[in-house]
């Protein structure tokens, strides 16, 4: 609410602080063409003149311009010239405000420590000034106007000393903010690089098993090229058509980079189309009912592809299982139609916490898979309730 005008404040702090010295600015100026009598007579009656004056006013404003960059070294400037103006024997002039205003800005800016050796300080000077120009200078102080006087130093100071801790409770509101931002995002990448290995590997695997397929037909070509021909022929064929879906498969392998986590995995078959039944047996056990359906005229679809819906389904279901509740209930629709394959999973659970869980991990690998082959994912809350995952998979592009 208030992080734009800060924003603009810290963008503009030489105005801001030109602005906030006006009125003391304006009271001296006023209290210089006071001090010029037309009568002659001059104010204070220690006169050093209207030079003098006029002089003793800048010296007292100038160190202010600095205050926010070295409010200690300020207040020292200024503390220091109104003792010597007490020594010489001066009057105080408005001009002197300017102790108060360096006041506040070392409680603003530093250490409490500091902001209290300031407020001492100025406690002094008070009681000097009081001690030597109340009571027709007799040296003795006015207790009744100097604690008057001593309850508005102590509000300047008290006051500093709130805005600075406000300023660091903000700062540090702002700094766990971006810290958070900045683990949200690197937790992010990470996810999508161990999804991208994870992708990587799964075609990895699909493309060693074309591979295994083309080397067994070649070595069977071979030792039936004398005395099967056609044998040999239809075993070439199939290591054509096999080397087809191999160079599909690596094109969409391109781009994906993999991290060597160093880690020795056995091989094993990637799940496909004809093994959805199984996932959903799997599902029924673990106490989530499951209905499928497949409309549509089914297609062969290369292994990758096959792979990502069973990945996008299986993903959907876990989080219905999670989020879904104990009454939950899902329908599989896979839909075959002309140029892609739509996959819907959707479920009748409470719904209100299957966003958390399906925004996260689980949709960006959903993503990834379906991004590598064209498709799109929409995932969110049904408006009777529950949570629905729709895919869409472009097929045929392969040949």
């Amino acid at each position: 609410m208030f992080g734009e005008p800060r924003r603009w404040a810290r963008r503009r702090r030489r105005l801001v602080d030109a602005l906030w010295l006006t009125p003391l600015a304006l009271t001296c100026l006023i209290s210089v063409l006071y001090y010029d009598r037309p009568d002659g007579s001059a104010w204070p009656e220690t006169s050093v003149g209207t030079v003098g004056y006029v002089l003793l006013t800048v010296v007292l404003l100038a160190p202010l311009w600095w205050r926010a960059d070295r409010p200690r070294e300020v207040f020292a400037v200024v503390a220091g010239i109104s003792l010597l103006q007490w020594l010489a024997g001066f009057d105080p002039i408005p001009a002197n405000m300017s102790v108060l205003v360096a006041l506040f800005a070392v409680a603003a800016g530093c250490a409490a420590r500091w902001a209290v050796a300031a407020w001492l300080i100025s406690e002094l000077g008070l009681w000097l000034s009081l001690a030597r120009f109340v009571d027709g200078g007799t040296g003795i102080a006015n207790l009744k106007g100097f604690a008057s006087a001593s309850g508005f130093v102590i509000t300047i100071a008290i006051a500093g000393i709130y805005v600075n801790t406000r300023r660091r409770y903000l700062e540090s509101l702002e700094e766990r903010a971006e810290r958070a931002e900045r683990e949200r995002d690197q937790r992010t990448a990470i996810v999508a690089a161990a999804e991208r290995a994870r992708i990587a590997r799964e075609l990895h695997d699909v493309i060693a098993h074309h591979v295994s397929v083309m080397v067994v037909q070649a070595d069977g070509a071979g030792y039936a090229i004398d005395g099967d021909p056609e044998q040999a022929r239809a075993a070439v064929r199939t290591i054509s058509a096999t080397g087809r879906r191999v160079l599909a498969e690596m094109r969409r392998l391109v781009g994906v980079l993999r991290e060597d986590d160093g880690s020795a995995e056995e091989y094993a078959p990637q799940p496909g189309l004809a093994q959805l039944e199984d996932l959903l047996r799997q599902v029924r056990a673990s106490g989530l009912p499951v209905e499928s359906s497949i409309t549509g005229v089914p297609r062969d679809l290369p292994e990758g592809e096959q792979l990502v819906i069973y990945r996008v389904v299986q993903e959907a279901l876990t989080n219905a299982l999670k989020h879904g509740g104990p009454a939950a209930s899902a329908v599989v629709e896979v839909e075959y139609r002309t140029g892609e394959v739509v996959v819907r999973v959707r479920d009748d659970g409470r719904g209100a916490a299957a966003p958390a869980g399906i925004g996260g991990h689980g949709l960006i690998g959903m993503r990834e898979r379906v991004a590598m082959y064209g498709g799109a994912v929409e995932a969110g809350p049904r408006s009777g309730g529950g949570f629905q995952v729709t895919a869409r998979l472009p097929v045929g592009r392969a040949a």
